[in-house]
């Protein structure tokens, strides 16, 4: 057994441990978050060397062998994604030690944070379909803990909304484990793919689009988004930009290794349903944000519209279609969370998310403008920022393979994308204060603000300036998995 292959559980669960038993003590239960936080990260820096340099990471448990024993197995596609878990939890418990958006420490906060890093690791570390959806219910739990330790009012309506269809999600993952194992006698997705070729097509499509549907719930994909910016919005700034970088991505995730690997090539027609969902997702998720004027539910929208850019990927069903899906959806974890993050700022410096209630912010904090300007663009596709190079891979597989209607919406997409970003810049940064006594605060602890939002703007401008290496990363990881 490999210990590596087991890390991203084993460490944050150990943390998760540690820090509740440090709960009284607030030094130490913050130093131990860091530890575990650098061991985590640490170690997902050693899988993406391994899988990348040789054989994929890979335990197998309970004393049984692969297909039969519930099997890790962390090749580059995985590596990839435990790693930029490990940065976004590195981020947002950096930004947790500033004063910007909050709230007052809960000796809580920090394991169950910990927990969700656990369960989005076990999610793209197991190779057993029904270990998933365990690893699902791991991040479920542990996110209506962060929902609702707050306590006040909005943020249990959020907690009910998120909660509601999110189990409605998990409740239809499970009832498509159990017709999978029903049908192919595996869990264990290599034996899946193996069994997969002997069911009749209406079988196969039948068993893949239950599937896909629970994770394109959890993706929070059209037309069952509603729960996110209805909920997102209550969480603390952390917390919220964790959520935001990783918790749909896992739903992404899932549906990547579904159809582009343990299911592919899957039927025609699941392909089609998923590159018009995609389609829709975008569409919806865009306009959504066009109209709204609160800084978290723009961004909160965004989600939504940019996991359809990630989810075309997949439904061009194509080598080339499935590198794009990691490399889009590496650059938008990124980039979202830092946009949430940078948004707090925000709200520290001027009092309000309001748009409406805000301004005068470029002329006091000219480079916080800037360190907004760059995640801004990358997410709209500016060259030659890292959301280029992303929308440009997916859309140059979308029109080789002739998908003119999928590719003219994502180009609108990105056009009404540009407007949500102007709006911001113009009503926070641009416009003078509505409130001519307005003044910057007094006194404000932002550095680890600022550290954490610089450090995500470097990652961006790093895969911005340099992006041969993570295309070819990407491309590589594509080749070992399924396609036509």
């Amino acid at each position: 057994m490999s210990v590596l292959a087991i890390s991203p559980v084993l460490v944050p669960l150990a943390t998760v441990v540690a820090t509740a038993l440090a709960q009284k003590r607030p030094g130490l239960q913050q130093g131990l978050s860091y530890l575990g936080m650098l061991l985590f990260f640490g170690c997902a820096v050693a899988l993406v060397d391994t899988a990348h340099h040789g054989p994929a990471a890979q335990a197998v448990f309970g004393g049984w062998g692969a297909p039969f024993g519930i099997e890790f197995h962390i090749d580059r596609t995985g590596a990839a994604m435990v790693l930029i878990t490990a940065i976004m939890g590195l981020a947002s418990l950096v930004f947790l030690a500033s004063d910007a958006d909050c709230e007052p420490r809960h000796p809580l906060l920090l394991p169950l944070m910990f927990g969700v890093l656990a369960g989005v690791g076990g999610s793209f570390a197991t190779a057993d379909l029904f270990n998933l959806y365990v690893w699902f219910e791991v991040m479920l739990i542990c996110a209506v803990g962060l929902f609702a330790i707050g306590g006040r009012i909005d943020q249990l309506d959020g907690t009910f909304k998120y909660f509601v269809l999110n189990i409605f999600g998990t409740l239809l993952l499970l009832l498509a484990v159990g017709m999978i194992y029903g049908a192919t006698g595996h869990l264990n997705y290599t034996a899946m793919a193996q069994a997969a070729p002997q069911l009749s097509p209406w079988v196969l499509t039948l068993l893949v689009s239950g599937l896909l549907l629970a994770f394109l719930i959890k993706a929070g994909a059209f037309p069952l988004f509603a729960w996110l910016p209805a909920s997102y919005h209550t969480l603390p700034a952390p917390v919220l930009a964790l959520f935001a970088g990783l918790l749909t991505k896992v739903g992404v995730y899932a549906v990547l290794r579904a159809a582009g690997d343990i299911f592919a090539p899957a039927p025609d027609l699941v392909y089609e349903a998923l590159g018009w969902i995609a389609a829709g997702t975008m569409l919806f998720g865009v306009l959504g944000a066009a109209y709204h004027w609160d800084m978290r539910r723009i961004l909160a929208f965004h989600i939504v519209s940019q996991i359809g850019y990630i989810l075309l990927g997949v439904a061009l069903a194509s080598e080339a279609g499935n590198a794009a899906t990691l490399f889009y959806t590496l650059h938008h974890i990124v980039v979202k969370a830092n946009l949430f993050l940078i948004a707090a700022i925000i709200w520290r410096l001027t009092g309000n998310y309001d748009l409406r209630k805000i301004g005068g912010l470029y002329k006091v904090k000219p480079l916080l403008g800037v360190l907004f300007l760059i995640p801004a663009l990358s997410l709209v596709g500016i060259p030659p920022l890292s959301g280029f190079w992303s929308k440009l891979l997916v859309l140059q597989e979308a029109i080789a393979q002739g998908r003119i209607a999928w590719t003219v919406i994502a180009l609108i997409v990105s056009v009404l994308t540009l407007y949500s970003m102007v709006k911001i810049w113009m009503e926070a940064f641009w416009k003078p204060h509505p409130d001519e006594h307005w003044s910057l605060p007094a006194y404000t602890r932002l550095w680890p603000a600022w550290l954490a939002t610089v450090g995500l703007a470097a990652v961006t401008l790093s895969i911005s300036l340099y992006p041969q290496f993570l295309v070819e990363y990407a491309q590589a990881a594509a080749h070992t998995l399924g396609g036509r």
